[in-house]
């Protein structure tokens, strides 16, 4: 492995890209599957029905929001971590502006998705403002003061479930810093539950996630000319019983080496060593009230589905 990069001026990517493959236990981080190619593919997954999440999640939001938003209160500003394409927040900004105007600011880390975020929105709800912003809000928080109040933030698809519990409360207290005390926050967590349920719904029987976990790969191929051949890379899925969380791995299938043009970097593969590329923790009741009280919120209400697989939680700032 050799490493000559003092001399690059190095975006957030290309450092996550040199500290995860030199690291003795190679790990990528989730934001690089969200280039154009793998928001395209995320959506896909949500469609698929061994991904119960996102349909249950929905579920929730159609027959809950109006009244999510009577507990959370009139809003002037929402705003959305990780919007993605918005397909189900319609849901929610649908309730919101029914009780008066509002303005709606998706973030996120892929143009594109936020492109499409922004053409869903005008379409259905014209009369909503819309103020996309790109950037990677894990890596710097966005100023929302500048933003009219009262403000409800969203923080759904279970996407906290992608930082480990003491991560995921310092990301929520960056939020809570950046809110005024009232402000809302709806939580979406996935619950635990059995691993017959899980895995699948990582581990799909058409290759989609695969495909999803493998893009990662190939756009370190795209954007620093690197030579990863993906059919000598497998996609894995885990369930780490103990730590409660589904892990996602590329394993190497043969001992071999990349080159990474555009960062001076070669990396060396045994076979069978793998690339921790994302973890999804699965939420207890007790796992939400510690995260929410860490981060200096407190919990109000909570949503379900029938099952209690999935979790929508009120926290006030």
């Amino acid at each position: 492995m050799s490493v000559n990069v003092a001399v690059l001026p190095l975006d957030g990517n290309a450092r996550a890209v040199i500290e995860g493959l030199t690291a003795r236990q190679k790990w990528l981080p989730p934001r690089l599957f969200y280039d154009a190619a793998g928001s395209a593919l995320f959506e896909r997954i949500t469609e698929l029905q061994e991904y119960y999440l996102t349909a249950t999640e929905q579920a929730i939001f159609e027959r809950e929001a109006a009244e999510m938003i009577r507990a959370a209160g009139a809003c002037a500003t929402v705003v959305e971590l990780g919007a993605g394409t918005a397909k189900k927040t319609i849901l929610v900004l649908r309730a919101a502006a029914a009780q008066r105007p509002i303005t709606f600011i998706p973030i996120d880390v892929s143009s594109s998705a936020l492109e499409m975020a922004r053409t869903r929105v005008r379409s259905e709800l014209p009369e909503i403002a819309v103020q996309p912003l790109v950037m990677d809000y894990t890596e710097r928080f966005p100023e929302l003061s500048r933003f009219a109040g009262p403000r409800l933030a969203l923080y759904i698809g279970s996407s906290i479930g992608n930082f480990e519990p003491m991560a995921a409360s310092a990301l929520l207290r960056r939020l809570r810093t950046a809110l005024r005390r009232g402000d809302a926050l709806l939580l979406g967590t996935d619950m635990r539950k059995p691993a017959s349920l899980l895995i699948p719904a990582y581990d799909d029987s058409e290759g989609v996630t695969a495909q999803f976990n493998l893009n990662v790969l190939a756009r370190i191929n795209r954007e620093f000319d690197a030579d990863f051949q993906l059919d000598r890379f497998a996609h894995r899925v885990v369930w780490n019983q103990r730590d409660s969380r589904i892990e996602m791995h590329l394993e190497s299938l043969a001992k071999q080496r990349v080159c990474i043009g555009a960062l001076d970097l070669i990396v060396d593969f045994a076979a069978g060593e793998r690339i921790h590329t994302e973890n999804s923790y699965k939420f207890t009741p007790a796992m939400i009230e510690s995260v929410a009280a860490n981060a200096g919120f407190r919990i109000q209400q909570k949503w379900t589905d029938r099952r209690e697989w999935f979790r929508v939680t009120l926290l006030r700032a």
